[in-house]
């Protein structure tokens, strides 16, 4: 059964834009256009994600993240805002949001989001993209069939990239997440590392999954056209 989204947006042309792309990839959709309805339906035990506005009539984005989270619901949910200050994004996750995206987004880049929080949801064994398999129960990775010769922190590293697929991400979180907010590296270390898993699991000339974000750090794919 394909996972059912509810997306919670009183601006219809974005309700729809999200809805049709989301069933255009295969997922089941309900939407409501105010916190309200969208609280309800939430919290019916039929969802596996949400897309929430944070901007909302009845009951804001916020709030319904508090009441959901008080109820004792561990959903998934992407809260969607044109607030883009740091405040607005800590406040959102601090509630308990699983992510933040800010409008205008790239629907490639929600989608990505959203099979990334799904996949998490439901943990897998293995995770493959391209020619690579990981098989996170044997901490191993293989390429066309043949294990991969790799350290453990690189294998830290790539896990990381995958479990937050389609973010940009800075050096320093990437430094914080996998060595530890007390590690005192530099942005060479990342960028090592970086260079070494795309010589074993993507193509170093032209990186299809492990891609550059210029002037930001790094970004997971898991496809090469996404």
């Amino acid at each position: 059964m394909a996972p059912r989204i509810l997306i919670v947006e009183d601006d219809t042309s974005i309700l729809r834009g999200i809805e049709l792309n989301l069933q255009l990839e295969g997922f089941e959709t309900v939407t409501a256009t105010d916190g309200r309805l969208g609280l309800q339906v939430a919290s019916s035990g039929d969802i596996d994600l949400v897309v929430l506005d944070v901007m909302l009539p009845q009951m804001n984005g916020y709030q319904l993240v508090q009441r959901l989270r008080a109820q004792g619901s561990d959903l998934p949910i992407i809260l969607l805002s044109a607030k883009t200050a740091e405040i607005d994004i800590i406040m959102g996750l601090d509630l308990g949001a699983d992510d933040y995206v800010t409008k205008p987004f790239k629907v490639a880049e929600l989608l990505a989001r959203i099979k990334a929080h799904l996949r998490r949801r439901t943990p897998t064994e293995q995770y493959v993209f391209g020619a690579i398999q990981v098989d996170f129960d044997a901490r191993e990775v293989s390429r066309d069939g043949l294990v991969v010769d790799m350290s453990s922190r690189e294998y830290e590293v790539l896990v990381f990239l995958i479990e937050q697929e389609g973010k940009a991400l800075t050096r320093d979180t990437i430094l914080s997440e996998v060595w530890g907010k007390h590690y005192f590296g530099t942005d060479r270390t990342v960028d090592n590392f970086i260079t070494k898993l795309r010589q074993k699991v993507d193509t170093p000339s032209s990186p299809q999954h492990i891609r550059t974000v210029r002037g930001v750090g790094y970004r997971f794919v898991s496809g090469a056209d996404d």
